[in-house]
């Protein structure tokens, strides 16, 4: 029996715990004349509750250990005898042997991996069914106490509500060590590239052509990242902003102070199905229509060597698609502005362009920033778009019609392929990725001091 049936098993009975427990503490208000403290659904839940949670914890438990248990099985039989003693070679057959007994038509290699097979099929089986058996009896056992504490006076909700609190808790807390996990993990990674490559020529250098060789615990390549920084700050930050911003805040204008109802209600939805396209539809619109254009743009007004991968190419596009970011943020900020800001304002002779300029974008700034935050956030870390469009050359230069790369680009480069896990560039994407996580915390720690400033001024 698998675990996932057992575990559908034990619910089912949980199931049946639950409506027998309501079913018994409902007596209590039908018969009247007794304080009952709590409804019968939370003694419902109560007794489900005990029924289920040791007995899926129990399952999951044994899931992990049971296969330990299988294989010491299999070492304690005669056959496993004649085993290499190479702890690898050892590791590899009887790995070999586990997949063979659930696949008897798996082709191996050993014919010791035969000879188990039926041993690991047998020590399996039998531990499955030790597992289960003692799952249901555990689910019975925690039902039945929980059945012996259905009385009127008993506090049923508190002991539920206090269930769903940890729950809870322990849900934000997967969230937090999640994120602690990730940067933990980019420092510890970060502190071993650093080892071997400056950090001084890491954060300044202006040179990036990484390798793998490592010479007396130094790297032989150039790891130079101003080239990266510039490019992701160029497309990203400069370009794609320079689209995004003004097209989306000039839609959230239209849409919320000029528009009829009828044209706003098509013209959003239209706006906002921008956001879903996939990064790479916008990847091959950017290869395959916007560079050519771009190139032979670049071509007929004289600029030389204009090349078909560009960074102009990549930060219109990459603009058009986070203008839906912008434009959502910026519309609900105007939205949620008080109709007597803007009635006043006018009644005092201003103009709609004049009120639209002067109160309501100054009112609504908190919202703008976080828009235009989330937008350059989204630029930062699109990948697709430069890959397709902008290339993989490290250029450090300001012209848009040249070839740059992101950091983002990098890391995927450098993360992909055959590359030792510790050599110098597969380490490299860890720094990377470092840097990029603190440059991202330290512009939204400014963006939330500008939006407390100016929220402060206007609530």
């Amino acid at each position: 029996m698998t675990s996932t049936a057992v575990i559908f098993m034990i619910f089912g009975l949980g199931l049946f715990t639950w409506v027998y427990a309501r079913s018994r503490a409902n007596r209590f208000l039908l018969a009247g004349g007794q304080n009952v403290n709590s409804l019968p659904s939370y003694h419902g839940w109560y007794a489900a509750l005990w029924a289920v949670i040791p007995a899926v914890a129990f399952v999951v438990l044994w899931t992990a250990i049971a296969p330990a248990l299988g294989s010491f099985a299999v070492l304690d039989n005669p056959l496993a005898a004649s085993l290499p003693d190479d702890p690898f070679a050892r590791a590899a057959i009887l790995a070999e042997a586990r997949l063979l007994s659930r696949n008897p038509d798996l082709k191996v290699f050993s014919d010791a991996a035969q000879q188990l097979a039926p041993l690991y099929k047998a020590a399996d089986s039998r531990y499955a069914m030790i597992g289960g058996l003692a799952a249901f009896l555990l689910c019975f056992a925690g039902g039945a106490y929980a059945f012996t504490r259905i009385k009127p006076d008993f506090r049923a909700r508190s002991r539920v509500e206090r269930v769903v609190m940890l729950t809870l808790l322990l849900a934000s807390l997967i969230a937090i060590l999640a994120t602690l996990g990730i940067v933990a993990s980019l420092i510890f990674e970060t502190i071993r590239f650093f080892g071997m490559v400056s950090p001084f020529e890491f954060l300044f250098g202006l040179d990036w052509t990484p390798s793998t060789d490592v010479v007396d615990g130094k790297a032989t390549g150039d790891f130079g990242a101003v080239p990266l920084f510039w490019g992701t700050v160029f497309i990203g930050a400069i370009i794609a902003m320079s689209i995004a911003i003004p097209f989306g805040l000039m839609s959230a204008i239209y849409l919320t102070q000029y528009a009829s109802v009828n044209t706003r209600k098509w013209m959003k939805p239209i706006l906002e199905i921008l956001a879903g396209v996939p990064t790479v539809v916008y990847g091959y619109f950017a290869a395959l229509t916007v560079a050519p254009a771009l190139r032979s743009f670049a071509a007929m007004i004289g600029v030389p060597n204009a090349s078909s991968e560009s960074a102009l190419a990549a930060g219109l596009v990459m603009g058009v698609m986070i203008i839906p970011f912008v434009s959502s943020m910026a519309d609900d900020s105007i939205t949620a502005v008080p109709a007597s800001m803007r009635d006043g304002s006018l009644a005092m002779g201003a103009t709609k362009s004049e009120t639209i300029k002067k109160v309501l974008i100054p009112a609504a700034l908190p919202g703008v920033v976080g828009g235009v935050l989330l937008a350059v956030s989204r630029a930062i870390g699109e990948t697709m778009i430069v890959v397709m469009a902008a290339g993989l050359a490290a250029n450090l230069t300001a012209n848009p019609f040249a070839s740059v790369t992101t950091v983002t680009t990098q890391i995927v480069q450098l993360l992909t392929g055959d590359n030792d896990f510790d050599s110098p560039m597969t380490l490299a994407a860890f720094a990377l990725g470092l840097t990029l996580f603190v440059v991202t915390l330290l512009l939204n720690l400014v963006a939330l001091q500008i939006v407390k400033k100016y929220r402060e001024a206007y609530d």
